[in-house]
């Protein structure tokens, strides 16, 4: 919960605000119901590492969505319409996305298949998390953070 409490801080200093911070945070539950199922297929236990694991998926996570974000509010001074910032901001931060996330779990496929081996304990729960939020936050984010966007300021463009 404090993580929680910091990123949105940091994020509402960051953009000034709630509602933009509030689109950023909405990639926190898409990970987290990668990471529970995740956890759920494989171990089923929720572990320290599994935490650590949570943690860092959170991270990757916001960082998608500032990515996302931070384009649309720059294509916003070039006085491009709302559906056509959203669209090319979307185009735009495609590849940096599916980069980061395919890097992360290329990385991480070794430490999450190699559990059962003596001093994966920790590495394996962890891995697999991020693996699992890595999944349904890259997925979802392509789709979800674009339309809550619009939902938050579509009224900003009638008004425009």
């Amino acid at each position: 919960m404090a993580a929680l409490l910091v990123i949105f801080l940091l994020l509402y200093q960051e953009f000034k605000s709630t509602q933009t911070a509030g689109v950023i945070l909405l990639n926190l539950p898409l990970a987290l119901i990668g990471g529970i199922v995740a956890i759920a297929i494989t171990s089923g236990d929720m572990s320290i590492p599994a935490i650590i694991g949570f943690i860092t998926l959170f991270g990757i996570a916001t960082r998608n969505g500032i990515l996302l974000v931070s384009r649309y509010n720059a294509l916003r001074s070039e006085n491009i319409s709302l559906v056509q910032r959203i669209l090319q901001g979307s185009v735009d931060r495609l590849n940096p996305i599916l980069m980061t996330a395919l890097t992360a779990a290329l990385a991480l496929v070794p430490l999450a298949l190699a559990g059962d081996k003596p001093g994966n304990e920790i590495q394996s729960p962890m891995a697999v998390v991020i693996l699992g939020g890595l999944l349904t936050s890259t997925f979802l984010n392509i789709f979800v953070i674009p339309i809550v966007y619009y939902y938050m300021n579509r009224k900003e463009e009638k008004n425009a």
